[in-house]
């Protein structure tokens, strides 16, 4: 099976859309999305693209998890506050159920590849961080015990292609809030390990999500895709906040 591999969407329709289509040019049987999917500026377009592929299965990611917490207690459970609170506030009890449906980890036999698991964080969390700096033997101890040849990633937004010992670890990158480089970054897999990056009209995305009610619009237009934290930047962020 040759699989496509997208992490980290936030809503952002456009890049989500563009990368789709670059898909839809590959012989892929199966598209694996690996968490954050609506929790931005376009969360219920984004829910409702997705819930319509034909074939994908889906990974649950801390932003997934905790919209539905918000959801269901009418409360923002993550000090996103008014953003937060919106996003929740915009979804439907179906797309709310789509997003609850996620699972964990999401196995999968690739071609060349062997036994390939999907998280978002880790294969233990939604909410570690495995980056291109973790070391060696933090990355043994987020992924102990995990019977898989390659585990695929997401969360830290930053893609990368790593192998410990005999365990290969890749992130694709983010498709709609990326950081080092612009763009929509996504991942092929099958017989080999293919990081992508799709190009997109970001000046007509940065329009369309400033059309958007959400109250973090103009920031994410301006900071997330018309420009991009740099890799210095997030990598800092990531080892103020628990990292590597």
């Amino acid at each position: 099976m040759r699989v496509a591999a997208i992490a980290d969407i936030h809503g952002n329709l456009p890049a989500l859309e563009a990368v789709l289509a670059d898909i839809a040019r590959e012989d892929v049987e199966l598209i694996v999305v690996c968490g954050d999917v609506a929790s931005g500026p376009m969360p219920v377009e984004s829910i409702e693209v997705l819930r319509t592929l034909p074939n994908a299965r889906f990974v649950q990611g801390n932003a997934d998890r905790e919209l539905v917490t918000t959801f269901d207690k009418g409360a923002p459970t993550t000090g996103d506050g008014e953003a937060g609170d919106w996003c929740a506030l915009q979804v439907s009890r179906a797309e709310r159920d789509f997003l609850a449906s996620f699972l964990t980890t999401v196995p999968v036999e690739v071609d060349g590849l062997g036994r390939v698991m999907f998280c978002h964080g880790s294969p233990r969390s939604d909410e570690e961080m495995m980056t291109i700096e973790t070391p060696a033997a933090r990355l043994r101890e987020l992924t102990a015990g995990v019977n898989a040849a390659v585990i695929v990633c997401g969360h830290t937004h930053m893609p990368f292609d790593r192998r410990v010992g005999t365990l290969r670890i890749v992130n694709p990158g983010s498709v709609g809030m990326p950081y080092g480089d612009a763009g929509a970054h996504w991942a092929l897999l099958g017989p080999a390990v293919e990081l992508r990056r799709t190009d997109y009209d970001r000046d007509a995305a940065a329009e369309r999500i400033r059309r958007s009610a959400w109250p973090e619009a103009e920031q994410f237009a301006s900071r997330n895709v018309l420009s991009v934290p740099s890799a210095e930047e997030a990598l800092a962020y990531f080892r103020s906040h628990g990292g590597p």
